[in-house]
C-alpha cells in the first residue's frame, strides 16, 4: 500500500472515531475530551489499526500551541486586573500546595527521582478546564460567587502550563553535543521574548491593516496561521516551548481590533488538532503498564480527588469563601486535566520519565475526569442548611417601598422600568444576580438583591405599599410561582407579568392576572411594520396594518380561553389584509404564529397570497 493510501485511511480511521465517539461521550456527560481518548484507545491499543501514535502525536500538538494562543487573545489586562486577587492569589497558592502535596507524595514513595516527581505533582494539580466550565453552565452557575471564584483558579491553572511547559527541557538529560553554557540559553530565551514583545508592539497590527485593505479573507486566515506557528517557531529556536511563543502571541494581540477575527480563523484548526491530540494520546497508551498497575491506578486516583478537594476547600476558606462555597469549588475541581495530557507526552518525549509511566499517569487523569460530575453532585451532601442566597450579596432593603415592585431586573425589567421612572414613578426593584445588582446599581437604579420567589423578601421589599406587583422575570416556572404566592397571600395585588410565549399567556390569564404581555410580540410587531416601510409602504398604512394584527390577535386570544389553544386555527392565512374594523372574530383575521405550529396540511412553504387553510379567500 502506497504512502498516500495509509495516510488517507488513517485520516479517515481518525475522523470517523471522532465523529462517532465525541457526540456519544458528550450525551453520557463525560465530555468530548474523553471520547477522543477512548477513540484513540480502540483503534490503537486495542484494535492496532494505527501504530505511529507518537508521530501522529507529534504533529497534533499543533492543537496545543493553537490553543495557547486562543487562551492569550482572551487575557485582556483590563479583565485579568479585575479578577487579579482570585486568579493570583488563590490561583497560585493551589498551583503550588497542590503540586508541592502530591510532587512529596511520589517522591517519597520512590516512584520517580525529584524531575519527574515535580512534573508528576504540577501535571495533576491542573483541573479540567473543559470538564468544570461544562458542570457551571449545565446548573447555571457560571456567574455565582462560586462559579467566579472556580473560573479564576483554572483561569491560573491555563495560565501556570506555560511555565511548566518551559520547564521540562530544563529538567530533562542534556543531550551530550549539547555545549552551550546556560547562560547563553537564557540570553537567547530572553532575547527571543524581547523580539516578540516588540514585534507585537509595533509590526504586527500596520501587518494586519494591510492584509485586510485587500479584502482578501483567505490571506487574512494565511496571516493568522503564519503569526501562530512563526511565533512558536521562534519560542521553540530559543529553547522554549512552541506553546510558550503562541501564548504570548495571543496576549500581545488581546487588545487589538483583529482580535475577533483572529480568533475566528483559528479556531477551526484548533478544535480539529486539539480533537487529534486527543485521539493520538490514546493511541499512544501502552494498555499493558495500565493492566500491571491496576492496583496503584484504583489507589491513585480517589487519593488524588481526595487531596486536591481538601486543599482546594482549604485555601478557598482561608481567602473568605463560606463553607458551601469552598466544598462546591473543592468537589468541582478534584480531577485532573486535559493540560495534564500535554504535561505529561512533553515530559515523557523529553525523556524526564518513561512513556509507560506517562501513560499511567494519562490513565490516573482520564479516570479522575470520568468521575467529576458524581464527585460534583457529592456537594449538596456536604453543604450545610442555611438562609443563605447563592450569591455574595446582603438583602438589605433599607429605603424600599414604592409604587411599584418589580422583580426581575433582565433586559425586558430594564426597559419597562425607564418607562416608569421617566413617568415620574418610584420603582422598587428586586433580582437574585448578585452581579446584575452591582451593575445596575452603577447607573442609579434602586435596586436590592433578593430572591423574589420568597414571601419574606417580598414583604421587606415593600410589597404591602406597592400599587403594582410587576413580575418581569424570565422563566415561566419562576414567574408562575411568584404569580401564585402572591395572589395567595395579596389578593388584592395588581399583578403585571411578562409572559413567555402564546400558551403562558393564556395560563396567566386563566390566573387573573391584571395584564400580561409576551415578552417578544410588541418587538414582533414594530419589526414587521418598519420592514414594511422599508419595501416601500407608507408609514400611516403599514402603522394601520400593525394595529389590525394587534386587535385580530387579541381577538384570537379571546376564542382560545374559552376554547384552548388549538382554537382559532381557522382564522389565520397570508393574504394581504387592508386594515378595517374587525366585525366579526371568527371569520378573516390574520394572527401571530408565535410558537405554534401549523396544521399538518400546509405546506411547506408560503407566499403572500396563497390559501394556507381550507375556506381562506
Amino acid at each position: 500500500m502506497s504512502t498516500t493510501s495509509v495516510f488517507t485511511s488513517q485520516a479517515l480511521l481518525l475522523l470517523a472515531g471522532a465523529v462517532i465517539a465525541a457526540p456519544v461521550f458528550k450525551k453520557l456527560g463525560l465530555g468530548t475530551v474523553l471520547g477522543y481518548l477512548a477513540a484513540g484507545v480502540i483503534i490503537g491499543p486495542l484494535l492496532h489499526q494505527i501504530n505511529d501514535g507518537e508521530q501522529i502525536l507529534g504533529f497534533a500538538e499543533l492543537g496545543i500551541v493553537f490553543l495557547l494562543f486562543i487562551i492569550g487573545l482572551e487575557l485582556k489586562p483590563s479583565r485579568l486586573w479585575q479578577m487579579r486577587r482570585d486568579i493570583f492569589g488563590l490561583g497560585t497558592a493551589q498551583v503550588l500546595v497542590t503540586g508541592a502535596a502530591l510532587s512529596g507524595i511520589v517522591y517519597a514513595a520512590g516512584l520517580l527521582d525529584w524531575g519527574g516527581s515535580i512534573v508528576t505533582g504540577f501535571g495533576l494539580a491542573l483541573s479540567s478546564t473543559a470538564f468544570a466550565l461544562q458542570i457551571l453552565d449545565e446548573k447555571g452557575d457560571t456567574n455565582t460567587r462560586y462559579g467566579q471564584r472556580a473560573f479564576s483558579l483554572l483561569l491560573f491553572q491555563d495560565l501556570a502550563i506555560v511555565p511548566l511547559l518551559a520547564l521540562i527541557p530544563l529538567l530533562a538529560l542534556q543531550m551530550p553535543e549539547d555545549t552551550s553554557p546556560p547562560l547563553e540559553d537564557f540570553a537567547i530565551a530572553v532575547g527571543a521574548v524581547l523580539a516578540m514583545v516588540i514585534a507585537g508592539r509595533y509590526l504586527l497590527n500596520p501587518l494586519f491593516q494591510v492584509i485586510a485593505r485587500t479584502g482578501a479573507r483567505e490571506v487574512m486566515i494565511a496571516v493568522a496561521l503564519l503569526i501562530v506557528l512563526g511565533a512558536a517557531t521562534m519560542m521553540q529556536l530559543a529553547g522554549l516551548s512552541m506553546a510558550m511563543g503562541a501564548f504570548l502571541a495571543g496576549v500581545l494581540l488581546a487588545e487589538s481590533s483583529y482580535r475577533h477575527e483572529l480568533e475566528a480563523d483559528i479556531e477551526p484548526f484548533r478544535g480539529l488538532l486539539l480533537a487529534l491530540f486527543f485521539m493520538a494520546v490514546g493511541l499512544s497508551l501502552e494498555v499493558h503498564v495500565i493492566l500491571e498497575n491496576y492496583l496503584l491506578i484504583l489507589v491513585a486516583v480517589p487519593a488524588l480527588m481526595a487531596i486536591k478537594g481538601l486543599v482546594i476547600y482549604t485555601l478557598c476558606r482561608l481567602t473568605g469563601s463560606p463553607h458551601n462555597d469552598a466544598v462546591r469549588i473543592g468537589l468541582l475541581l478534584p480531577q485532573g486535566g486535559e493540560f495534564g495530557f500535554v504535561l505529561f507526552s512533553a515530559a515523557a518525549a523529553s525523556g524526564v520519565f518513561s512513556a509507560g509511566w506517562a501513560s499511567l499517569l494519562i490513565s490516573i487523569v482520564t479516570l479522575s475526569m470520568a468521575l467529576t460530575p458524581p464527585a460534583s453532585a457529592l456537594a449538596r451532601f456536604l453543604m450545610r442548611e442555611q438562609n443563605e442566597a447563592t450569591e455574595e450579596l446582603e438583602e438589605d432593603f433599607a429605603g424600599a417601598g414604592a409604587d411599584v415592585l418589580m422583580i426581575g431586573f433582565s433586559r425586558f425589567g430594564q426597559i419597562a422600568s425607564q418607562i416608569l421612572l421617566a413617568g415620574g414613578r418610584e420603582v422598587t426593584i428586586i433580582d437574585h444576580s448578585a452581579a446584575r445588582v452591582r451593575q445596575a446599581s452603577t447607573f442609579g437604579f434602586r435596586i436590592y438583591f433578593g430572591d423574589g420567589t420568597r414571601l419574606d423578601v417580598l414583604r421587606a421589599a415593600g410589597i404591602e405599599h406597592a400599587k403594582i406587583v410587576a413580575v418581569c422575570t424570565h422563566k415561566m416556572e419562576i414567574t408562575d410561582r411568584i404569580v401564585d404566592m402572591v395572589q395567595a397571600e395579596y389578593p388584592n395585588a395588581r399583578i403585571y407579568a411578562r409572559a413567555y410565549d402564546r400558551q403562558h399567556t393564556l395560563s396567566l390569564r386563566a390566573r387573573g392576572v391584571h395584564y400580561e404581555l409576551r415578552e417578544t410580540f410588541e418587538s414582533g410587531l414594530v419589526f414587521g411594520r418598519k420592514s414594511l416601510e422599508g419595501l416601500g409602504v407608507g408609514d400611516n398604512e403599514a402603522l394601520a396594518i400593525m394595529d389590525d394584527i394587534r386587535r385580530r390577535d387579541e381577538a384570537r386570544l379571546v376564542v382560545q380561553e374559552a376554547e384552548g389553544i388549538t382554537a382559532g386555527r381557522d382564522m389565520l392565512h397570508f393574504k394581504p389584509v387592508r386594515p378595517e374594523p374587525l366585525i366579526k372574530p371568527k371569520r378573516e383575521t390574520v394572527s401571530s404564529l408565535e410558537d405554534e405550529e401549523l396544521p399538518s396540511a400546509a405546506p411547506a412553504t408560503a407566499v403572500p397570497g396563497g390559501d394556507l387553510l381550507a375556506g381562506a379567500d
